[in-house]
């Protein structure tokens, strides 16, 4: 538990705040966390990270517990039942793209050997570590997430504009991007 958190978790609900404690900046080599962020980062455009968080169980029932090789083989009548699915974002596109980026995810796993193999290259295998004050320093996207999205584009894969892509590497700690004073900044970083 943090005494000190980043100033986006400080006043939230018990999950928004368990999920920057013990999830994010922490780096994720497991390809299906990866597949998991590409699916929610995906489904937060346009809307706010705590209403992703909200439905996190409900995008676990409904994409297969992040299973991308059952999400690659969802059909027209699978994608069309989560439109209906109250525990989701039900955004066309956005179920479209991942099962989409699914059947994709899985090209990339075998060109790489891993999504995380290939994800991990556009950092250099190594934390990019931030050293911010507050949040308002923080970017948006680097070039490093304009790269990634560049490829991924180039691919197929929707939903994975720079800045969706920079909140993945956030999310799965390519960065750390605890600002300095949040208990979480140094505990990484005597973990590397």
């Amino acid at each position: 538990m943090c005494k000190n958190r980043c100033q986006w978790a400080r006043d939230s609900f018990e999950a928004y705040q368990k999920y920057h404690d013990e999830e994010w900046g922490v780096p994720v080599h497991d390809d299906k966390v990866h597949f998991e962020f590409l699916i929610l980062e995906g489904a937060q455009a346009g809307l706010s990270w705590s209403t992703v968080i909200k439905k996190r169980e409900g995008y676990r029932e409904a994409f297969a517990d992040f299973e991308v090789e059952k999400v690659a083989a969802y059909d027209e009548q699978k994608k069309e039942e989560l439109r209906s699915f109250e525990g989701i974002i039900r955004n066309k596109l956005k179920i479209n793209s991942a099962v989409n980026n699914a059947r994709l995810f899985i090209e990339v796993q075998k060109e790489f050997g891993s999504f995380s193999q290939y994800i991990w290259s556009f950092v250099n295998h190594e934390v990019i570590v931030g050293h911010w004050k507050s949040m308002r320093e923080v970017p948006a996207t680097t070039k490093e997430s304009d790269a990634l999205s560049k490829d991924l584009k180039k691919r197929g894969f929707k939903f994975v504009g720079s800045t969706i892509m920079y909140a993945h590497m956030q999310a799965t700690g390519l960065v750390n991007d605890h600002t300095i004073d949040c208990d979480r900044y140094q505990q990484l970083l005597d973990s590397y």
